[in-house]
């Protein structure tokens, strides 16, 4: 596991907009070229570019589609039409949104003002040190330090994250791993935004840097126990599958690593880790419904790896050990999981496994983690996220919860079983993150950390609100809402709803800073958990994937007809945001009902779903079919064709959109988003309405690295908003 907790290492967001170009006016191209920009007259609004329509026949099923803008697809990103026609989209915005230029400025110094210069983690103690980090003012990143748990002991900077960053346009950590004597540490990076990374060694106390250099890793380490052996993924160059598992000794030829585990099937991913006891080194392989676990002892890191359980298919699972025994949360007979215990000698017999925690139809057991004495147990109930203690021993059970009504509590840095302290975090639409130490023998907490909200915050300033709006189908599909007190349901604010519905990943209602920027002038924030998340158990995951993947899409135009129905907003300002998956969302969504948004923002957005699915080569597909489907399949094809955003663009009047797209895009392949922007401009011309692509030039799937650049995306989002509602102050 990750010395430090991986929500430090990853980005704090997933931007939602990406970095934009100078306000130029597009220039034409010479003839021939990929994109065309008419003269404008000075007073008039910019001409929007004009990609290039080749024909390029997709046939499939007997079925030819013509994609007239796959020439966008450069899969080396070098080709200097491609780049042109990007660059000339950039230009484009930012001609279109320069009149709301100052109100970016002044949201993004908002923004910003919420932030504390400095600010620290709190610490957790891991091999006899204290563990955290630190942000300091004006920097980007943050610095990973370390405090011996004695008396007097000086600070260690583990990472510098700032001085790794210097000279990249693009920086971002996907792991920090302290060996298992303290000695040394090794951490993955990422400088070119496509999520292959380059493990790097580095001796802590002396700050020497190893000739150790591994590139083209998923970023996970899992060190062995004897303090120079380390085990991580290799990705596939070209689909980018994490699918090897290596094993380095400090000081060898990486080139030369020996392979401990390779996965053949193209529908599974891998990661490794170590266990929280350090006992172990754990491989999984996953792909969306199954799961299979191989363990060694890490003590003796070239034993061969034993398989905790064969895959079987729709059979997901995840193990901790506890002295001579493992713990399993599985879905064996239980669509919300259940918790058993499995003895070490005999794991692979599920005759010899013990039922702790049975399956209930109305709670989700979204994870665990086993001490000493106690298991904590994170379940979903009535779509919210919170804590069950529960004793080994004799004992009573403790639930842990809040009076918010929307609210998320979830597990903190915990590295070690051998305590009774768990270390938990809450939040909420309207509390910033809280961190308690809770004495699980005694229920007894202490306050941590509050997470601090400068530029004159005050929670008792704003409500939340949980509504279940019926869908058409009957469903009752929850909602989670904040705005200013004092906000009246009169049918005049402006509404902003978000939603995602993929995955099985749940959008809970974290508190987020920089929504405050919104409330303070009007707007409701609502969160719509439509079917794809996980929010109400499986079956929720189950009721907008693969054939049922549209009830997503009707989910959330259902809690917007209901939100304007119910008073919450007026019906002229209404707008929608979502990225990646949730931009197909946005797509299916405006070509549904484009007449019910103002204004959407696509941010990432996967949006040629059929393409896209039907070319192994691209990264993610073969792991996708569970979630989409496989187009290879009649059925799947012509089911995801009829809500393709992309092939299904018509001649309708489209909300004004904002589309953000990043070059080295990983998840969703730029060209995607563009193609779609120049479908639409062929197609359904915007008039007065704007229709705007921005490809972030340096960066990928999650647009801008570092703690504050990433705050330009957000302003630029928050603006484009604001100025469609008629707000510019």
């Amino acid at each position: 596991m990750d010395r430090f907790p991986s929500t430090l290492l990853l980005p704090m967001l997933i931007s939602s907009l990406l970095a934009l170009s100078a306000p130029v006016r597009a220039t034409a191209e010479p003839p021939g070229g990929g994109v065309t920009a008419p003269a404008a007259a000075a007073e008039s609004p910019p001409a929007p570019p004009v990609a290039a329509r080749r024909p390029h026949a997709l046939t499939a099923h007997g079925q030819t589609r013509d994609d007239p803008y796959y020439w966008l697809r450069d899969d080396s990103r070098t080709d200097p039409e491609v780049l042109g026609y990007l660059e000339a989209e950039n230009r484009y915005t930012e001609a279109r949104l320069a009149p709301v230029a100052g109100l970016r400025a002044r949201l993004r110094d908002e923004l910003a003002a919420r932030l504390q210069p400095n600010d620290d983690s709190v610490p957790y103690l891991d091999g006899g040190y204290w563990y955290g980090t630190r942000f300091l003012a004006g920097q980007e990143h943050p610095l990973f330090v370390r405090r011996a748990d004695a008396d007097g002991a000086a600070e260690e900077v583990v990472l510098d994250g700032n001085r790794l960053a210097a000279g990249h346009d693009f920086f971002q950590l996907a792991a920090v791993e302290v060996s298992h004597d303290q000695r040394l540490v090794a951490w993955a990076e990422d400088t070119v935004s496509r999520r292959q990374y380059t493990i790097r060694v580095r001796e802590i106390a002396t700050g020497r840097e190893l000739p150790d250099r591994i590139e083209n890793t998923s970023g996970e380490i899992a060190w062995a126990a004897d303090g120079k052996t380390f085990f991580y993924v290799e990705r596939d160059p070209q689909t980018l599958l994490p699918f090897r598992v290596r094993r380095h000794t400090l000081g060898t030829d990486a080139a030369a690593d020996p392979a401990v585990y390779e996965e053949r099937d193209p529908a599974f991913h891998i990661g490794v880790a170590t266990s929280r006891s350090r006992r172990w080194v754990f491989i999984e392989s996953d792909s969306t419904l199954t799961t299979e676990v191989r363990f060694a002892p890490a003590a003796e890191p070239a034993a061969p790896f034993r398989l905790f359980l064969p895959r079987e298919a729709g059979h997901e699972y995840e193990i901790e050990d506890l002295g001579d025994r493992f713990f399993v949360r599985s879905n064996w007979q239980a669509p919300n999981f259940r918790l058993l215990e499995a003895p070490l000698a005999t794991h692979a017999d599920r005759a010899t496994w013990r039922e702790i925690v049975p399956h209930r139809d109305d709670v989700f057991l979204h994870g665990f983690l086993a001490f000493r004495d106690y298991l904590a147990l994170a379940e979903r109930g009535e779509g919210l996220r919170r804590i069950r203690i529960r004793p080994l021993g004799e004992g009573e059970e403790r639930l842990l919860a809040t009076d918010q009504p929307a609210y998320v509590l979830l597990f903190g840095a915990n590295p070690t079983p051998e305590t009774q302290i768990l270390r938990y975090t809450e939040t909420s639409l309207v509390s910033p993150a809280t961190t308690y130490d809770l004495d699980m023998a005694t229920g007894e907490r202490q306050l941590r950390k509050r997470e601090p909200v400068l530029g004159g915050f005050d929670p008792e300033r704003y409500a939340s609100e949980r509504l279940w709006i019926t869908a058409r189908d009957g469903e009752r599909v929850p909602v989670s809402l904040v705005y200013r007190k004092g906000f009246e349901r009169n049918g005049t604010a402006p509404l902003l709803q978000y939603g995602y519905g993929a995955y099985g990943f749940a959008m809970d209602p974290y508190f987020n800073a920089n929504v405050i920027s919104l409330l303070d002038r009007g707007f409701v924030y609502a969160i719509a958990h439509v079917r794809g998340g996980q929010e109400l158990g499986r079956r929720w995951y189950d009721g907008g994937r693969l054939q049922r993947k549209k009830q997503t899409f009707f989910d959330f135009i259902d809690v917007t007809e209901a939100l304007v129905a119910g008073r919450y907003c007026d019906p002229q300002r209404v707008f929608a945001l979502g990225g990646s998956a949730g931009g197909l969302l946005i797509g299916a969504v405006a070509n549904l009902r484009p007449d019910l948004y103002r204004g959407m923002v696509a941010a990432v957005p996967f949006v040629d779903v059929v393409t896209t699915m039907l070319d192994e080569s691209i990264p993610l597909t073969t792991g996708e079919f569970e979630e989409w489907g496989n187009p290879k399949e009649r059925a799947a094809y012509d089911y995801m064709l009829s809500y393709s955003p992309y092939d299904q663009v018509r001649k309708v009047t489209y909300p004004n959109l904002l589309v953000t797209t990043g070059l080295w895009d990983s998840q969703v392949q730029y060209w995607e988003p563009a193609k779609w922007v120049a479908k639409l401009r062929a197609t359904a011309p915007a008039g007065d309405r704007m229709l705007l692509l921005h490809t972030n030039m340096q960066a990928g799937h999650g647009g801008k690295s570092g703690r504050f650049a990433r705050l330009d995306e957000i302003a630029l989002q928050y603006a484009f908003f604001l100025d469609l509602a008629g707000i510019r102050e």
